[in-house]
């Protein structure tokens, strides 16, 4: 029984109607979920229940079928894996690429065939926070991989690239989310001639170890699923042969029973302050402001416009697309808090 039946007609289709006992039914056929109804009902008996990988898709990619069963639109989904972490029943998984890189160390033979190098991602400090970072480096090399490599320096020769590229061009959004990349391609199109020409932090050291070293095969590890998607695209295959999560170096780690914390510390490459910050919400701005001061370029002013999150993407990309964003660079980051 509904003791607020004047409420109904806040529903401009007429969705809501009262039978004789007082009770409200809402008509699916006519309700288009616009949440009126809801935001007005006093007792807050009208609730909207999503599961909770709708509710972390914040592109509407997915949907429920008439079988009752959640749908992905794979021309919507830009591979970010915020449904795979919510989903609690673990219905959602990413690819992994876990056997292809026990081959790869296997086949190396010690690396005397092939050298296999781990390129890690800035988090790694805070990722296998039980352990000092040294100890972690010589876990990876405990694994069998060659020496272990920072994305970071990618991160250093992007930047200096990407900010000559936004002077030549006046306008530019980044390139180094994978998920904000193809976020762009598939929902605002008219950008994607502003999107950077430059190749992720990945993909850029991964090419330049590559064009500097002989048989090399170099496998990225970090937090990012979307990254396991970038590796696949034609213009970075070439350079990075498998990419693996920090949960996925874990359990390699657990199957060699290496317990990190009792190995000696090791080092890693010394990449600079704001190349290691590359991947945090306006690291990139600062980044790209660094090297248009390094190169002398501080003439051309930033303007940049950091986007936290998917939704602030998307916020950014909408005003861009109507000539109504006052900046000249959008950081786009697909993860908020990344």
């Amino acid at each position: 029984m509904c003791a607020s039946a004047a409420r109904e007609d806040v529903c401009k289709r007429g969705a809501i109607s009262f039978d004789h006992n007082h009770e409200a039914h809402i008509d699916k056929t006519k309700c288009v979920e616009c949440g009126q109804c809801a935001k007005v009902c006093p007792y807050s008996a009208i609730v909207n229940r999503k599961r909770p990988c709708q509710n972390a898709c914040k592109i509407k990619a997915i949907s429920i079928n008439e079988d009752n069963a959640a749908k992905i639109d794979d021309e919507k989904c830009i591979q970010c894996g915020a449904c795979v972490y919510q989903c609690p029943f673990g219905a959602i998984t990413d690819r992994s690429f876990i056997i292809n890189v026990i081959d790869m160390l296997k086949k190396s033979q010690g690396n005397t065939k092939y050298k296999v190098y781990a390129l890690v991602a800035p988090a790694i400090g805070s990722q296998l926070n039980y352990a000092k970072l040294g100890q972690v480096i010589t876990g990876i090399k405990e694994l069998g991989f060659y020496t272990v490599v920072e994305a970071a320096l990618g991160a250093d020769m992007v930047a200096q690239a990407e900010s000559k590229e936004l002077t030549e061009k006046g306008f530019l959004t980044s390139s180094c989310c994978p998920a904000f990349v193809r976020y762009v391609k598939t929902a605002f199109p008219a950008l994607v001639p502003y999107i950077s020409h430059n190749l992720s932090p990945m993909a850029t050291i991964a090419k330049y170890i590559k064009e500097h070293e002989q048989n090399v095969k170099i496998v990225f590890i970090g937090p990012c699923t979307a990254k396991k998607a970038e590796v696949q695209l034609d213009d970075v295959k070439p350079y990075v042969d498998a990419a693996i999560t920090f949960e996925e170096l874990q359990a390699l780690l657990d199957s060699r029973d290496i317990d990190i914390t009792t190995l000696p510390e090791d080092v890693l490459d010394n990449a600079s302050y704001f190349g290691r910050i590359f991947a945090r919400s306006g690291g990139l701005s600062d980044a790209v402001a660094e090297g248009l001061k390094e190169q002398h370029l501080d003439d051309f002013q930033l303007k940049a416009c950091a986007c936290d999150g998917i939704e602030e993407c998307r916020m950014a990309l909408l005003k861009k697309s109507k000539n109504a964003l006052d900046a000249n660079f959008i950081e786009g980051m697909a993860c908020v808090n990344a």
